[in-house]
């Protein structure tokens, strides 16, 4: 399976850059990727929610994504969280996007 990566400034960029690419026509599915570490003020819960609400937004409208993105205290809940010998996050993004993705070609949508 082919596959690109696409590097974006932070997490409320990702459902952009996913709308972007999925108007290349190159793509059947996609992963979100990303860590977003709480800080002192209220702007984590803005980045996450967002961010959040943005690819939710994508996939309600028909994309298949799964996401990945982790909202973490710190560095180490974040290495837990992504590391494939430990919760293996990202690869349970991959694995939702291609639920979504047998979804949609079953039900033709």
């Amino acid at each position: 399976h082919e596959h690109a990566t696409i590097t974006v400034p932070g997490a409320l960029e990702v459902p952009a850059a996913i709308a972007h690419a999925d108007e290349s026509g190159d793509f059947d599915a996609f992963v979100a990727l990303g860590v977003i570490t709480r800080g002192e003020t209220y702007h984590f819960e803005i980045v996450a929610n967002e961010s959040a609400r943005g690819i939710m937004d994508l996939t309600l409208s028909g994309l298949a994504i799964g996401n990945g993105i982790l909202t973490v205290e710190n560095e180490a809940q974040a290495l837990v969280r992504a590391d494939p010998a430990q919760l293996d996050k990202g690869g349970a993004a991959a694995e939702a996007a291609l639920s979504l993705l047998a979804l949609k070609q079953r039900f033709g949508s």
